[in-house]
């Protein structure tokens, strides 16, 4: 099932071939370090993925949901782009790619498609983010679209964190929507 495109990527639900790569973005310790988060286990990224295999679109509403990242007209999953839900129950937009797509604005593109998605289609009222500090690419990008409102330490990840967010206003005055 495909959630939406965006101009080189496609962004759709897992399928079972996907797990090998969805394992690599759960346990590579180059992508973990700018999260920051510990190394899934193997029965947590079988769990992980078995939750999110047979996605429907209600799901994204209603739950934390991760969906896979494509290039157009290829198979290999390249990325993950995240629906999830903050403690305030609020909308909150998050991705993960592979290293090998690093520095290719994959990552722009897919937070582009997020926010479009989230305002146009589930008609919410405000998105947000939260990135480490550390992670400069993620910061540069939620820079772009987003306006952070708050930074904290987080005793879980020890990191500190930025907060973002953007409401469906915001997006509707901006011009690269």
């Amino acid at each position: 099932m495909k959630i939406f495109e965006t101009e080189r990527l496609v962004i759709k639900r897992l399928e079972n071939r996907d797990k090998h790569y969805f394992s690599e973005l759960l346990t590579d310790p180059r992508i973990l370090e700018l999260i920051p988060q510990n190394a899934f286990t193997e029965n947590q990224v079988t769990e992980r993925f078995t939750k999110n295999l047979h996605l429907k679109r209600s799901d994204l509403r209603d739950r934390q949901c991760a969906c896979g990242i494509f290039i157009k007209g290829q198979k290999e999953l390249i990325g993950l782009a995240l629906f999830l839900i903050n403690k305030n129950d609020e909308k909150e937009l998050g991705y993960r790619f592979r290293v090998d797509y690093w520095e290719h604005g994959y990552g722009k593109e897919t937070t582009k498609g997020l926010l479009r998605y989230y305002f146009e289609h589930m008609h919410v009222n405000k998105v947000t983010a939260d990135v480490n500090i550390a992670n400069l690419g993620s910061v540069k990008i939620l820079d772009t679209f987003m306006t952070p409102v708050k930074e904290f330490f987080n005793e879980r990840d020890n990191c500190t964190d930025r907060t973002y967010e953007i409401t469906k206003a915001q997006w509707l005055k901006q011009e690269y929507k």
